[in-house]
């Protein structure tokens, strides 16, 4: 069973570590990944498969959030240039392939998971 508390505070520690990544390039984005699957692993507790799994959920959550807030810009830039149907392609291709990088960046979340449930 998906434990929702532990994959939103992965979440959570996510979004600031990413945000951290910005100013401090050390720590990157996979950095940022292994840590919000760590805390939902850690959170969630159970395993390493429980673990990997809360941790994957916190890292493709943060991804899907991201491209949610990116099609709408890439949709209206699209617009601009090319028309509606620009637009349309536009917006729905970024939302594709947003949804697919989302997942599989989501990979080093799930590693972060299973390092954190083995803590736990």
């Amino acid at each position: 069973m998906t434990d929702w508390t532990a994959v939103l505070w992965g979440f959570v520690a996510g979004i600031v570590a990413g945000l951290l990544a910005f100013f401090v390039p050390i720590i990157g984005h996979i950095g940022a990944g292994l840590v919000a699957g760590g805390v939902a692993g850690y959170l969630a507790g159970g395993g390493l498969g429980s673990g990997a799994w809360h941790g994957l959920l916190a890292g493709a959550l943060d991804g899907i959030v991201i491209v949610l807030l990116i099609v709408p810009l890439a949709t209206l830039v699209g617009g601009i240039g090319a028309g509606p149907l620009g637009g349309l392609v536009g917006g729905l291709g970024v939302l594709t392939v947003g949804l697919v990088i989302a997942f599989v960046v989501a990979l080093d979340s799930a590693i972060g998971g299973a390092i954190g449930a083995l803590v736990s």
